[in-house]
């Protein structure tokens, strides 16, 4: 620190003036009376120059007045430490110090800046506990024996360890017994109490030593004063106090009410109490930081020792015990992980599979036992899951092939707290079921019949039926068909594509594949299956029938009211010689119905009794229709005639015979007359029939037109009479003969007023020679027309 000040020394003597003003010096709070903090010089050889400090900021006494000595011929001044100076750079650490230079009429005024550096060697006391009256306290004489009486603060010891001790004599009967003093600087009354020792003052002369050797002391006045009767006193000797959890700090937890004076309130312990506070006033017991018991287990029970003293006589108070009971509040719903509950699982997942594990705790108490229950939303099924304390469970089989069975399972689980009130949380669960094709398409087998000669169509369809979900989604394929089949491929129709022939082939039996698809998660995952269809193929004739004969003559006698059997039509096929059965139709010739065919057998049926009797034989020429009959339509058909003559009974015939002509076999000649005929396609006639409308209401609109025109030439007949007379007028080419020309003039005049036809408003006959002309009314101008 020396040679520090010598080099501040001679910096200073190379300072030729006060120009350099302000200064700015660093001083350590170690330094003590006397030390120089700034020496400066300048010239001033005309006057005798001054050097003043005109002010220091903040006020005090560790300055003395600037020194002003001549040396070498210059003047060199000195600002030091007075006696008094204490420099504590934990009290103050700055100082500016106003200087004013002055040279004849020359002033100049500049700071000068002290900055008080710490200092860690270097420790000393302060305060009035060091000054030379010491510290004064009053204590009343009633204190407890032992009580803190006096804290000794010393800035910066708190980390020197340092040591303290009363070094003056304490010796009896002056003192009751001795006061004590700890490493925390607490001064304590003695053991034995200060009772009876009132209106006495105890000097503690106390010694404060800290490490190397380092110490300071320093002078505790302890007076003692008399205690009246106190006439302090709570109501209650002692209060408890049940107070929730969740109170904000500053929430009232009690007020404590005292008999007495101008009382005062205050903690004695716990000291300090972290967690209440009491108002000084008005005894108020508030909290001052959040009383969680999850943090801060110990706060389930406090006990507060409460002191009611007096303003002006502390030493008449009364104490009270106030035990704050905080309860647990259950202010936190449980916390689950995971917060969402999402899985998928197939279809076919085995009962008992783990989904999902849920872990959760309560933030207000983290012992606490907590409830699961399983709440089902979409579809409200319980059955097909199930919770086992924290495990979600698979409970039944996932059936996916029912419509709307799953493929989505909403539910939560609702978790519970045991507090109060008691606090939940609700967990969503999703579970989502992708199907499986677990089955294969089945089809029964079909058997269809077909016509030989059907044309091209739909047979029937085969059924194809699959459980899975959807259900029956099925396509069909063929293998192995003949070309004149095909199977359609998502509805499963048989057709007909081409022509059968019952000769060649009577039955065919084909495969049909069967394909599912779209009921597996996975769209490439299928199943199939087959069944056997037969198509069995109908014959049908493609021959007409022959009759032998084809053509016979009868004779036949009837009696009056009796059916007499004509004949026996015999026909056959003989290309096909097992068809056996015909249709036979009476399609000619049976005039008044007399005759009827049962069977292949023609009868002839007299009129009823009553009826007109012929009296001459008649002849019928009958034309009967053999068709082949049987379980197909019939398709091809011969006709035989029989000309039947009818010879009537009477009276002189002595027997009645039947004459049978039989006229030799005839090849019938089968006629065919096709009649031509136009059938218009259902389009056509409809497009025919709207043309002809638009047609009409053309030809309706045209006349209305013309209707109009009529009426408006009845209403307004000057104007065609002027648009007939313009056309006349152009052309005409001169005058005619008997009538006297119009003068040239004139007639310009006229021709160049054609277009408005204003000269002629009038038409009359001529009448010697019949023709019409026109005229002006005004000028008597004629034209011809």
């Amino acid at each position: 620190m020396v040679l520090l000040r010598l080099l501040v020394l001679l910096f200073a003597l190379v300072v030729s003036d006060l120009q350099s003003l302000p200064w700015f010096i660093n001083v350590s709070e170690s330094q003590g009376p006397g030390t120089i903090l700034q020496s400066f010089s300048f010239n001033c050889s005309s006057h005798t120059p001054t050097l003043e400090l005109l002010d220091v900021q903040p006020a005090t006494t560790f300055f003395n007045r600037p020194s002003l000595a001549r040396w070498q011929g210059i003047y060199v001044g000195k600002v030091t430490l007075s006696s008094s100076a204490r420099l504590d750079a934990l009290m103050v650490n700055h100082y500016e110090l106003q200087l004013r230079f002055t040279c004849g009429n020359h002033v100049m005024e500049g700071p000068l800046f002290v900055d008080v550096q710490r200092d860690p060697g270097h420790i000393q006391c302060a305060g009035q506990f060091a000054s030379p009256a010491g510290e004064m306290i009053q204590v009343p004489e009633t204190v407890t024996p032992g009580a803190r009486l006096y804290t000794l603060l010393l800035p910066g010891l708190e980390s020197q360890g340092a040591q303290m001790s009363i070094i003056s004599v304490q010796d009896p009967p002056y003192f009751p017994g001795p006061f004590s003093i700890n490493e925390q600087g607490w001064l304590q009354a003695p053991s034995q109490g200060l009772k009876g020792q009132a209106e006495k003052v105890f000097q503690l002369q106390i010694s404060v030593s800290f490490g190397q050797g380092q110490s300071c002391q320093g002078m505790v006045m302890v007076k003692v004063l008399p205690v009246l009767s106190s006439q302090v006193s709570f109501l209650e000797e002692a209060q408890n106090i049940t107070i929730p959890e969740n109170l904000v700090p500053g929430s009232k937890v009690a007020q404590v009410h005292a008999r007495g004076f101008d009382l005062r309130y205050e903690i004695l312990s716990p000291m300090p109490s972290p967690f209440f506070s009491i108002g000084q006033a008005d005894g108020v017991v508030r909290t001052t930081a959040p009383l969680g018991l999850a943090r801060t287990p110990g706060m389930v029970a406090t006990r507060l020792q409460v002191k009611a003293f007096e303003r002006l006589r502390p030493w008449a108070s009364a104490e009270l015990d106030l035990t704050v009971n905080v309860q647990l509040v259950n202010q936190w719903p449980p916390r689950c992980l995971p917060a969402l509950l999402m899985s998928q699982v197939p279809e076919t997942v085995p009962v008992g599979t783990v989904l999902h594990t849920l872990t959760c705790t309560d933030p207000d108490s983290a012992g606490t036992t907590l409830d699961y229950q399983l709440l089902f939303h979409s579809p409200p099924n319980p059955n097909s899951l199930c919770l086992h304390d924290r495990v979600l469970e698979v409970n039944a089989t996932l059936d996916c092939d029912t419509p709307g069975a799953c493929f989505q399972y909403a539910a939560s689980i609702l978790v519970l707290d045991g507090g109060q009130p008691q606090m939940t949380t609700e967990v969503p669960v999703l579970v989502m079921v992708t199907p499986v094709n677990e089955f294969s398409p089945v089809c029964a087998p079909r058997t269809f019949w077909v016509r030989e000669d059907a044309e091209p169509h739909t047979i029937g369809s085969v059924v194809g039926t699959d459980v899975d979900y959807p259900h029956d989604s099925v396509e069909y394929y063929t293998s192995g068909w003949p070309a004149i089949f095909a199977v359609d491929r998502l509805s499963g129709e048989v057709h007909l594509l081409g022509p059968l022939d019952y000769e060649q082939q009577r039955l065919y039996r084909l495969t049909v594949l069967l394909i599912d698809h779209g009921q597996d998660w996975d769209p490439t995952c299928h199943r199939s299956g087959s069944c056997t269809i037969t198509i069995e193929v109908e014959d049908v004739n493609d021959y007409a029938p022959e009759c032998e004969p084809s053509f016979q003559e009868l004779t036949i006698y009837t009696s009056l009211g009796q059916s007499v059997e004509v004949t026996k039509v015999s026909c056959r096929i003989p290309q096909e010689p097992q068809r056996l059965a015909f249709s036979y139709d009476i399609v000619g010739g049976n005039s008044q119905s007399r005759f009827s065919l049962q069977g292949a057998i023609l009868v002839h049926n007299d009129p009823a009794l009553g009826s007109p009797w012929p009296e001459h034989h008649r002849t019928y020429e009958l034309l009967i229709r053999v068709a082949d009959a049987g379980p197909s339509i019939s398709h091809l058909s011969t006709t035989a005639t029989i000309i039947v003559h009818l010879v009537p009974w009477k009276a002189s015939t002595v027997a009645t015979s039947t004459h049978r002509a039989t006229v030799p076999s005839i090849i019938p000649l089968l006629v065919t007359d096709t009649e031509a005929f136009w059938q218009p396609e259902p389009w056509f006639v409809v497009v025919l029939t709207a043309t002809g409308a638009l047609l009409l209401l053309a030809l309706s609109w045209l006349l209305c037109k013309l209707l109009q025109g009529l009426a408006q030439l009845l209403q307004e007949p000057s104007k065609p009479a002027q648009a007939l007379l313009l056309n006349s007028i152009q052309e005409t080419e001169g005058p005619i003969e008997g009538f006297v020309e119009v003068p040239r003039m004139e007639r310009s005049q006229a021709s160049s007023s054609i277009i408005s036809l204003q000269h002629f408003d009038g038409r009359a006959q001529d009448s010697r020679t019949g023709r019409d002309y026109l005229f002006n009314t005004r000028t008597g101008t004629r034209r011809w027309l």
